[in-house]
C-alpha cells in the first residue's frame, strides 16, 4: 500500500517507520530541520529509555507528489488547517492523489470542516493510542502496559458505516502491529474525549503539574464540573457510555478517583506542558465553545441561551 504521512513527530513517525518496515511503500512529510535529520538518519526509535536505538530510512519529503493509496494525519488540532491546505494543493497538482485521508488526532469540530477543503468524500476519523516523547532526535515511544495491551486504536467512517476502504486501512495498520478496530461512532467518540481532555490538560498546566494538581481538591472540583459542563453540551450521548459515569456520579468519589490516575504512570502524557500543547488546548475549547453554542436551549454560566 502507498501511503502519505504527515506528522514527523513521535506518532507519525512511529506509525511511517513500522508501516515501511512491514513493507508498504511510505512516504513522510518534513520540514527545516526535521527534514535534514530524516533524510540524513532516518527515524530513530526507542522503547521507553531504553540505550537500543533502531534506524530505519524512511522516505522523506517536504512537497508531496505522486498518487498514494491513503494519507495518515498525526498533527495537533491547531496545525489541521495548514495540513488542510497542503492536501488540497497536493490533489489540484497533475497526477497527485492523497487517496482517502484519514485524520488520527485530536478533532471536537466533526468531519464537515475537513471534507470542506478536501474533499468530504476522503474523510475518515481516528484516533492514535500509542504515545513517547521526542529525545533530541530519537523517538522514544511507550512500552506496553497491562492497560495499554487491551486498547486498539479507534477507526472510523464518518457516517458510522464499516466500508471497505475503512477495513482495508484496519489491516495496513494492524499488518505493521498496530491494534486497530472500527467505531461506528468515531465523531462521537473524539467529541467526547475532547469534553474530557480539555479540562484535564488545562487544570494539570494551571496547577503547575500532575502532583499539584491531585494535592488541590478545590482545582479537582473545578476540573470535574468542566467535564460535565462539556459533556452536557455534546449533540448526543458521550461515546464510550463509560463517560457518563462523570455526569452521574458524586464529586466526592470522582476527586479520589482522579487523584490517584494523576499519581499514575497512566497520567505520565499529561506531563508535558509546551506552547504546542497549550495551542492544542485552546483550539480544542475553542471546538467545544462552538458545540456548546449550536446545542438547542444552550446556556452559558449566567444561564442565558447561547447562539
Amino acid at each position: 500500500m502507498r501511503i502519505l504521512v504527515y506528522g514527523a513527530g513521535v506518532l507519525g513517525g512511529l506509525h511511517a517507520a513500522r508501516l515501511y518496515e512491514a513493507g508498504h511503500h511510505v512516504s513522510l512529510v518534513a520540514r527545516g530541520e526535521r527534514f535534514t535529520t530524516l533524510q540524513q538518519r532516518g527515524v530513530l526509535l526507542a522503547r521507553g529509555n531504553s540505550p537500543v536505538i533502531e534506524q530505519l530510512s524512511v522516505p522523506v519529503v517536504d512537497t508531496p507528489a505522486g498518487r498514494y493509496d491513503a494519507t495518515l494525519v498525526f498533527v495537533r488540532t491547531h496545525q489541521v488547517d495548514a495540513v488542510l491546505q497542503s492536501i488540497a494543493e497536493f490533489n489540484s497538482t497533475d497526477g497527485g492523489d492523497s487517496g482517502d485521508v484519514l485524520f488520527l488526532l485530536n478533532w471536537a469540530a466533526g468531519p464537515e470542516p475537513l471534507g470542506d477543503v478536501i474533499g468530504h468524500e476522503r474523510v475518515l476519523l481516528g484516533f492514535a493510542n500509542s504515545g513517547g516523547t521526542m529525545d533530541g532526535e530519537v523517538i522514544r515511544y511507550r512500552r506496553d502496559t497491562l492497560l495499554t495491551r487491551f486498547v486498539s486504536m479507534s477507526l472510523g467512517e464518518p457516517d458510522g458505516r464499516t466500508t471497505p476502504r475503512l477495513e482495508r486501512i484496519i489491516q495496513t495498520l494492524r499488518s505493521a502491529g498496530f491494534k486497530a478496530r472500527v467505531e461506528p461512532q468515531m465523531d462521537a467518540w473524539l467529541k467526547t474525549h475532547a469534553a474530557f481532555e480539555v479540562p484535564l490538560g488545562q487544570a494539570v498546566h494551571a496547577a503547575g503539574g500532575l502532583e499539584a494538581l491531585a494535592g488541590h481538591p478545590p482545582a479537582l472540583r473545578s476540573m470535574i464540573e468542566g467535564m460535565r459542563q462539556n459533556l452536557a453540551s455534546l449533540p448526543g450521548r458521550p461515546v464510550p457510555r463509560a463517560f457518563n459515569a462523570l455526569r452521574i456520579v458524586p464529586e466526592a468519589v470522582l476527586v479520589p478517583v482522579f487523584r490517584r490516575f494523576l499519581r499514575s504512570t497512566a497520567a505520565e502524557p499529561l506531563s508535558t506542558d509546551s506552547p504546542a500543547v497549550s495551542a492544542e488546548l485552546d483550539r480544542l475549547a475553542s471546538q467545544l465553545r462552538a458545540l456548546a453554542r449550536h446545542r438547542p436551549g444552550a446556556r452559558d454560566s449566567r444561564g442565558l441561551e447561547l447562539g
